[in-house]
């Protein structure tokens, strides 16, 4: 099996995901997955379409992830380790990746701050007098 290569995107990250055959091992910016994201949820977030599908041990992961914070970057990883689920057999990981949401690109970004304003939009305080 060749390398798999996919994307996922969630606020400002981004997360090149490259899936290949191995022993479950995941290296996200050259760093292992539980020293990259420390907190037990984020890790879970990852992992879900994995254990969805029920393949954790059996390919190997390595992500590039750049942007946003911790939670948009579980977020966007998670998103591109279903697309490249999906690469690999379609017919049977769609239907349990669609039906839990993973397969969906969330897409809340940011709203921009407006001059006048104290952020995109707060007002200051109205004064009558």
């Amino acid at each position: 099996m060749e390398v798999i290569n996919t994307i996922g995107r969630r606020k400002t990250a981004v997360a090149r995901v490259y899936l290949s055959e191995g022993k479950g091992n995941i290296t996200i910016n050259k760093r292992e997955l539980n020293e990259y994201f420390p907190v037990g949820t984020l890790q879970y977030i990852v992992l879900q379409p994995l254990n969805l599908c029920e393949v954790a041990g059996q390919y190997d992961i390595k992500v590039n992830l750049d942007g946003g914070g911790l939670n948009g970057q579980a977020e966007a990883l998670r998103l591109g380790i279903s697309r490249a689920l999906l690469k690999i057999n379609e017919a049977d990981y769609r239907p349990k990746l669609k039906a839990a949401g993973f397969l969906t690109r969330d897409p809340r970004e940011v709203e921009r701050k407006k001059p006048g304003r104290p952020k995109a939009r707060k007002r200051f305080q109205f004064s009558k007098r």
